[in-house]
C-alpha cells in the first residue's frame, strides 16, 4: 500500500510524458505532392517548385508530358495529386471519369501559338490565308506536337485548317510526343519550322518567333488546374492556392503565360 504523498516513479514518468504531449505545439508534417503538368510549363514550374518548397517545406514531385498522355495515366490509376492540363478537353475527360475533387477545378493560364524558325536570324512572316508555308518548308519538315491528341498540336492543326493551309503541309508535318520535343526538332535544325506555344519559344535561344497565329483561328488556349480525387490532404489545397498567389503569377508571367483572373 502506498504511503500518503507517495508517487510511483513510473506514474510520475507517465504524467510527465502526458504533460509534454498535451503542451507541445503541433507541427504540420511535410508532404510529397505529385503534380502532373503540361510539358509547356517546364520552366515556370521549375521556378515555382523551388519557391513553394522553400516556403512550405512540402516536396513537389513534378511529372511533365503532353496533357493527353498525363490524362491517360491518371485514368489508369497513376498516383497523381494535382493535374494542370494545357487543354480544357483533357481536364473534362478526367473530370467526367470522377477523378477530379469536386469544386477544386479552375482556369489558371492562357497562351498563344507561334510559328518558329531555326536559328536567330529568320525574318518575320505574316501569317494568313496567303502564307506560302509549303514553299517556306521546301523539302523540310514542320515540327508539331501530336496533332490529334497533344493540345499544342491540336491548336496548331486547327489554326492551319482555319487558314486553309493544312492540306498543303500535312505530308511534311513531323509529329512529336509533346510540344517541348517539337521545339527541340527546330532548335537542333532537324526541322526548319515548327508550331509551338509562345512560352516554349521564349525558353529556347536557338529559335526565332517569325509569326503568331491569330487567336480566332483556333480554340482558346486555357490551362485548367485541379485537385485529383485519388487522395485528400491539406498540402494539395495549399499548392493550388500558391498557384493563384503573387509569387506564382510573377513566375508564369516571366515565362510569357497570361495569368487568368480568378
Amino acid at each position: 500500500m502506498f504511503e500518503p504523498g507517495y508517487t510511483c516513479p513510473s506514474l510520475r514518468a507517465a504524467a510527465c510524458a502526458l504533460t509534454i504531449a498535451v503542451s507541445a505545439p503541433v507541427v504540420a508534417a511535410a508532404d510529397d505532392i505529385t503534380v502532373f503538368a503540361a510539358a509547356s510549363m517546364t520552366n515556370a514550374l521549375a521556378e515555382i517548385e523551388a519557391d513553394f518548397e522553400a516556403a512550405t517545406e512540402h516536396d513537389l514531385v513534378i511529372s511533365l508530358a503532353g496533357s493527353s498522355a498525363l490524362a491517360r495515366q491518371i485514368q489508369q490509376g497513376a498516383p497523381a495529386d494535382i493535374f494542370i492540363s494545357a487543354s480544357t478537353d483533357w481536364m473534362d475527360t478526367v473530370e467526367a471519369d470522377g477523378l477530379v475533387e469536386e469544386g477544386t477545378r479552375f482556369d489558371l493560364l492562357g497562351n498563344s501559338i507561334v510559328l518558329i524558325a531555326f536559328g536567330t536570324e529568320a525574318g518575320p512572316i505574316e501569317i494568313g490565308p496567303n502564307t506560302d508555308l509549303a514553299g517556306l518548308l521546301g523539302d523540310g519538315r514542320l515540327a508539331m506536337a501530336l496533332v490529334d491528341s497533344v493540345p499544342a498540336g491540336v491548336y496548331g492543326k486547327a489554326a492551319l485548317e482555319s487558314l486553309g493551309l493544312w492540306e498543303s503541309v500535312e505530308a511534311q508535318v513531323a509529329q512529336a510526343d509533346n510540344v517541348r520535343a517539337a521545339l527541340a526538332f527546330v532548335a537542333t535544325g532537324e526541322a526548319p519550322y515548327g508550331i509551338v506555344y509562345a512560352t516554349d519559344a521564349a525558353a529556347e535561344d536557338n529559335v526565332t518567333v517569325v509569326g503568331t497565329f491569330p487567336a480566332e483561328t483556333h480554340p482558346p488556349i486555357v490551362y485548367p488546374a485541379a485537385d485529383l480525387a485519388s487522395r485528400d490532404f491539406p498540402a494539395e489545397a495549399a499548392f493550388l492556392e500558391y498557384l493563384r498567389g503573387p509569387e506564382a503569377r510573377a513566375a508564369f508571367e516571366r515565362q510569357g503565360f497570361m495569368v487568368l483572373e480568378q
